[in-house]
């Protein structure tokens, strides 16, 4: 009984020794990254040779190159751009789009998906239609060329748009109410 508890009590202290940290059997060097980047890379160049080469196909129109990844042409400018304001933070726009490849495939067609109303820069949109619309003025329609990184990017809408599809689409922006109007309205 004596060696029973003897052995029971070393026991005991052994357990008590602090855990070990366990090391993982294999370590990742982060060369996976790397290969995402030289893949994203070569996606970013081919589509940027896409959008070019719809620019240069379409004689008619004078595209302009943005600050942020993208390009546009006005198909209808304002009237009155001297004196027109471009939406900004919190001000409510009202708009129609219409959605297609570059090629030309319609997937959203004018008329589709309902006048949207949307509060600049407060709700979800995908990246190029936000900063695109920053650049409109009240009744103006632009067609934009979205690199798929300024669409719907790697998820799609989980709709109709697929895996970074770059995208035409085409804007016509009705209605602009700035901040200060909705403020004085409350």
């Amino acid at each position: 009984m004596k060696k029973a508890l003897v052995l029971i009590a070393i026991l005991a202290l052994a357990a008590c020794k602090s855990p070990e940290a366990r090391y993982p059997v294999t370590q990742k060097s982060g060369s996976h990254i790397s290969e995402s980047i030289v893949k994203n890379q070569e996606l970013l160049e081919k589509e940027i040779a896409q959008i070019e080469a719809v620019i240069k196909k379409d004689s008619t129109s004078e595209y302009q190159s943005s600050q942020d990844g993208f390009w546009y042409t006005y198909n209808q400018k304002s009237k009155d751009s001297a004196n027109a304001v471009k939406p900004e933070f919190g001000d409510v726009i009202e708009f129609d789009y219409s959605i297609k490849t570059l090629d030309g495939q319609v997937i959203y067609a004018e008329g589709e998906k309902a006048t949207r109303t949307y509060a600049i820069d407060q709700e979800k949109l995908f990246s190029g239609l936000r900063q695109g619309l920053k650049l409109m003025k009240e009744g103006e329609t632009v067609t934009f060329l979205f690199p798929s990184y300024k669409a719907y990017g790697y998820y799609g809408d989980k709709n109709k748009i697929g895996t970074n599809w770059p995208l035409k689409t085409k804007v016509t922006l009705n209605k602009i109410i700035e901040k200060e109007e909705i403020q004085n309205q409350q």
